[in-house]
């Protein structure tokens, strides 16, 4: 007498085999591909730098590695100093320092106004250079939307004070709405921006409306995001508090003289 091979037994059986070699094959190719996701990362990171800093557009034919090398130099910053420290930028994940209790900076209520309660002592700074000389400086933002923390680049020129760009390359906000941070048209709105007015006061905002062109405001001021209040409000305080005493106004002080 045959067996009968539509049993539940080895239907189990072809199943768990199948499942062990999907499983397998899975494994091995998430382990071959990680360098190349972890290289495109990389690349793109290296890209949204470049954009904050003008030297780059999406889709444009040009080697971003290439330039990157080329035109970037990353370096070191000691937030409360302004100074740069003397280790291997490449190697400093801020982002994981601010998660260790032991060595990050905790913020109080008061201070923490783009809701991130914790900051690394030390940041990441990515110089620009043109002929060798010290054209602006991208900085590491990051802080609460509506839905997400936004992490992003502000481009600020060699005089510590006007800014080139502004970028998020990771973002959760409304399509359509909050989304709209990553809207060329709404990013060119940074370029040429004052952070601060004549006699040091931080300025820089954005508003609720459409900025008047003849206001004397008008230099730090940024048109809000039609229907995107909260997230409006989470740039403007995320770029106000990175620029300011807890982030990289030391920086930009000792930078500008």
């Amino acid at each position: 007498m045959s067996k009968n091979k539509d049993s539940l037994q080895n239907t189990l059986l072809v199943a768990l085999a199948v499942s062990l070699v999907c499983s397998v094959v899975v494994s091995v190719a998430a382990v071959f591909l990680k360098p190349i996701q972890e290289y495109n990362k990389a690349l793109d990171r290296k890209k949204n730098i470049l954009m904050a800093a003008g030297l780059y557009e999406e889709g444009q034919s040009v080697d971003a590695e290439a330039l990157y090398q080329e035109r970037i130099r990353p370096r070191l910053v000691d937030l409360k100093s302004g100074d740069y420290v003397d280790q291997k930028a490449d190697l400093y994940d801020q982002y994981q320092v601010a998660k260790d209790p032991a060595i990050a900076v905790h913020l109080n209520e008061k201070e923490d106004i783009a809701s991130i309660r914790a900051i690394a002592p030390l940041s990441v700074v990515y110089e620009v250079l043109s002929d060798g000389k010290l054209e602006q400086v991208v900085l590491p933002v990051h802080g609460k939307g509506l839905w997400s923390t936004m992490y992003g680049y502000l481009a600020v020129m060699a005089d510590g004070n006007t800014i080139r760009g502004l970028g998020f390359y990771d973002q959760q906000e409304t399509p359509g709405l909050g989304g709209e941070v990553d809207n060329p048209r709404w990013k060119a709105l940074w370029h040429q921006k004052k952070l601060r007015d004549g006699k040091g006061d931080l300025k820089i905002e954005v508003i609720k409306g459409h900025v008047n062109p003849e206001a004397v405001t008008a230099d730090f001021q940024v048109d809000g995001l039609s229907g995107a209040t909260i997230t409006s409000r989470g740039v403007s305080h995320l770029v106000r508090f990175w620029v300011g005493d807890r982030g990289f106004r030391s920086y930009l002080t000792k930078l500008k003289h």
